[in-house]
């Protein structure tokens, strides 16, 4: 199963998918699908925080998983690398996410 950590080491996108997981636009029958696991856990999260900027443009989005890190399906606008800043309960980190042609 595919993976891409943190930074920091803080926290961990698991990637449901073997070869190119993450399309953008997604594919027809094929979901973003990302678990989120933190490994530093202080009882109740808040939700986790998306900040994504595309490599080389001036594209900024958002996005959020209600109730914190956990399994969610997260589309971005178009294909390319995407710098992450994330942030849930108090902590803050930075991984990088690569999203195919879908």
């Amino acid at each position: 199963m595919p993976y891409v950590m943190s930074d920091r080491g803080d926290i961990v996108a698991i990637l449901w998918a073997d070869h190119n997981p993450l399309h953008a636009p997604p594919l027809p029958n094929v979901s973003n699908k990302i678990l989120w696991v933190s490994r530093v856990n202080q009882g109740a999260f808040t939700p986790l925080r998306i900040q994504a900027t595309l490599n080389g443009a001036n594209q900024t989005v958002t996005r959020q998983v209600a109730g914190g890190p956990g399994p969610s399906i997260i589309d971005l606008p178009a294909a390319g690398c995407w710098s992450v800043n994330l942030s849930w309960s108090g902590h803050h980190d930075h991984l990088t996410l690569r999203y195919s042609v879908g």
